[in-house]
């Protein structure tokens, strides 16, 4: 809707349009997830690195209530995910939540890089742009017959679920990881966050064998930390995994989104986030767009789908 109003070149004065776009952003990331809490705080958080829009606070919050409740009044019934084991916070476990928050920041790292690395080499390589998905989906679809399987492709919400209760092979998040990087970097827009959900989750579970927490634990806080820290919204993961998982996983959970905010680098998955304020001491703050675009903000506003 935000997108449709900004192409009908509808006159509202910037300081709207961005609260249009921070609403509208809020309202699908809770319709879409079941999250009203996070999806508020996301439309917040999504558009400034380290900045949180305080005056879109109460459209945000009450768009992503509506939407919330127009999702469940339509009768859209969300994924469940169960955390069948936690732990006790303890300075034992906080370090491994610590430790697995540092994986899953330097995860997100190397997602948004190699996204936009392989982005870059198509924009090189293939001058007219619709020949680029075109390339990079003949390049999935060989792959998927090369290794038999259709995993990798898609939502994965199996994969996702069974990440919760059963042990998976350790490879499940790289292999996740690669399929994604290729299919956005190729040109195809939208559909990360869910992939993200994916690689986190498994990655959690991948860690429940050098960690010494639960892998149901640790795939809740993957689930939540890499997304955050590619898209540098750890208020909101923290929030997200508490309306999912509940208080228990979710201080964990909390734990890891605000190690891996940190150690995800200042360039998320989205590349119209402006830089607002340094994640640490040593770094230039600059307020400006990362992809030194000089667009509107909703001509690239992130594409929030599953």
């Amino acid at each position: 809707m935000t997108r449709l109003l900004c192409r009908l070149n509808i006159n509202f004065p910037e300081h709207e349009r961005r609260t249009l776009l921070m609403a509208g952003i809020s309202a699908g990331f809770a319709s879409v997830f079941g999250t009203p809490l996070a999806g508020a705080v996301f439309g917040l958080e999504v558009l400034t690195i380290g900045s949180v829009g305080y005056d879109a606070i109460f459209p945000c919050f009450v768009a992503a209530f509506l939407g919330d409740y127009t999702t469940r009044a339509w009768g859209v019934h969300h994924t469940l995910y169960t955390v069948t084991q936690t732990a006790s916070l303890t300075p034992a476990s906080i370090l491994s939540a610590i430790a697995a928050g540092i994986a899953f920041g330097l995860t997100a790292l190397l997602f948004a890089r190699c996204t936009h690395a392989i982005g870059g080499f198509f924009k090189r390589h293939i001058s007219y742009p619709p020949l680029r998905p075109f390339v990079g989906g003949m390049l999935i679809a060989l792959a998927v017959f090369a290794i038999h399987t259709t995993k990798y492709i898609g939502l994965g919400i199996p994969t996702i679920v069974a990440a919760f209760s059963e042990y998976l092979p350790r490879y499940d998040f790289a292999a996740k990881f690669a399929f994604t990087s290729l299919t956005l970097g190729s040109g195809f827009k939208g559909g990360e966050v869910t992939p993200l959900f994916f690689i986190g989750a498994t990655l959690g579970n991948a860690l429940s064998s050098i960690l010494p927490l639960p892998s149901s634990l640790l795939a809740a806080m993957g689930f939540v930390a890499v997304f955050a820290g590619a898209a540098n919204t750890p208020i909101a993961g923290g929030l997200m995994a508490l309306e999912l998982f509940g208080p228990e996983a979710g201080a964990f959970a909390s734990i890891a989104c605000v190690v891996s905010y940190i150690f995800s680098g200042n360039r998320g998955i989205y590349h119209s986030q402006r830089l607002g304020a340094r994640k640490h001491a040593g770094l230039q703050a600059n307020p400006r767009t990362l992809d030194s675009s000089s667009e509107s903000p909703a001509s690239h506003a992130p594409i929030l789908q599953r």
